[in-house]
């Protein structure tokens, strides 16, 4: 066995309406998932044991799952009650941490064949991962990033577990020892490898508008009500590649990195290569946001 493989959890998962060790479950090879990468995912972030914007991430799920002609399996409070399950059996150190949920529904077994196949029983599944909290560092002295052409499909708004063009995207960053890949077709820019982008000029912040092109992500609307209530000029327009290099500053986004500030791009500084203003009245309004989240469900974070 690989030391990966010998390494792999043994935390709880939910698959199929059973909840056995990670490492455990197991999956038909027929299953479309595997074979097409025929299925969506979701990734919750979840602080202290609180999944944080779960109604956002369902209400994407729903949308993923439409674009593919597969009903939800399950409703919004059984995913949560899933979700929750899975939370308590965590240890404690890592629930009093940072999680992520991880969703993925296929469209099911069947005999390979590219048609879709009606009458299929989609598979389910859940786990929660731990995940590193964005350290001081990054919030004081942010990250490098590089620049490539976006090569992927044209539906990068479903959020599909066919995930090959984002593996070999981030793949550029790692081997260029930067913390994404921000990417653009033609002369605009869509998103990162994981990530979306946003580039404030001027003391405003703009992102590419919601099409078939970008994956948006839960924090285009969170990014968006955390400006109204900073006074921040928000706006979603086509950005070109010389507004992202020119910008004042550069921001990347998503569950995992919540917002962190991009200082240099293809080793050109960014604004003044140093984190500016904007990036900390975003993160600040992203720290009371997950407050308020928390207690709201009767929780301190």
């Amino acid at each position: 066995m690989h030391p990966i493989v010998d390494a792999l959890p043994t935390s709880l998962c939910y698959l199929d309406g059973d909840y056995t060790p990670l490492r455990d479950a197991r999956i038909s090879v027929l299953d479309r998932g595997f074979i097409f990468g025929d299925g969506v995912y979701e990734v919750v972030p979840v602080y202290g044991g609180v999944p944080f914007c779960f109604d956002e991430h369902m209400a994407r799920l729903d949308r993923s799952l439409s674009e593919l002609r597969v009903p939800n399996p399950l409703s919004h409070e059984a995913w949560l009650a899933i979700a929750m399950r899975l939370i308590e059996a965590s240890p404690p150190a890592e629930r009093a941490s940072m999680q992520g949920i991880y969703i993925q529904v296929t469209r099911g077994v069947a005999p390979r064949e590219h048609a879709m196949p009606q009458g299929l029983v989609p598979t389910v599944f859940m786990m929660l991962n731990p995940l590193k909290p964005i350290t001081d560092t990054v919030r004081t002295q942010g990250v490098a990033c590089v620049s490539a052409h976006d090569f992927r499909w044209q539906k990068a708004h479903i959020k599909a577990t066919s995930l090959l063009g984002a593996v070999l995207a981030r793949q550029i960053s790692v081997e260029a020892g930067a913390a994404e890949t921000i990417m653009f077709r033609g002369d605009w820019l869509s998103e990162a490898s994981s990530s979306n982008v946003w580039v404030v000029k001027d003391g405003a912040v703009a992102g590419p508008p919601k099409d078939q092109l970008v994956l948006a992500g839960i924090r285009y609307n969170l990014i968006e009500r955390i400006c109204a209530e900073a006074r921040i000029a928000f706006s979603l327009r086509p950005v070109h590649r010389d507004e992202v290099f020119g910008a004042d500053e550069l921001l990347i986004s998503s569950a995992s990195k919540e917002v962190q500030p991009v200082v240099t791009l293809d080793g050109r500084p960014i604004g003044d290569g140093r984190v500016g203003p904007v990036h900390r009245a975003i993160d600040a309004g992203y720290q009371r946001a997950k407050q308020r989240s928390a207690q709201q469900q009767g929780v301190t974070a």
